[in-house]
């Protein structure tokens, strides 16, 4: 069902939600890259699987080996897969001259290369934790190719 000024409402708010976290972005650009950073939920099953996150390149080839023990709990997989994609985008951000997190209107959060592509690493990420592709090392690779 179509309803006009509902529509109009909700991409009202969705577009003031994307503001704040842009402006939030702006203002502290640090601070929100260190938000984006924590990951709790994938470093603790990182953790129990003895690898330690360390934010580099090779953490992301460790993370592609681990046994996918989390798609037993479909509840658990899509906030797993977006820790993953923050962690995937954190990974990019520190270590691809360049590349920057920005927000998208909607309050989505993106890395932008040097070269002014974008990715969705939060998707990136939950692909990643439903069907293990693509592979957080190969989207990695094809950033830093960029």
């Amino acid at each position: 069902m179509h309803i006009p000024f509902l529509a109009n409402w909700l991409n009202r708010h969705e577009t003031e939600q994307g503001a704040g976290l842009a402006v939030a972005l702006a203002d502290d650009p640090e601070g929100i890259a260190e938000l984006f950073s924590e990951c709790e939920m994938l470093r603790a099953q990182a953790r129990s699987a003895g690898l330690e996150l360390d934010q580099t390149p090779g953490s992301l080839e460790a993370l592609d080996q681990l046994m996918p023990r989390w798609r037993r709990d479909p509840e658990a997989v899509p906030w797993l897969g977006n820790d993953a994609g923050f962690y995937l985008g954190t990974v990019v951000v520190r270590t691809v001259p360049g590349t920057a997190w920005q927000v998208w209107p909607n309050g989505r959060p993106m890395i932008r290369l040097e070269s002014g592509r974008e990715l969705d690493v939060l998707a990136s990420g939950v692909s990643w934790a439903m069907t293990g592709s693509p592979e957080l090392s190969q989207a990695y690779a094809e950033a830093s190719e960029a």
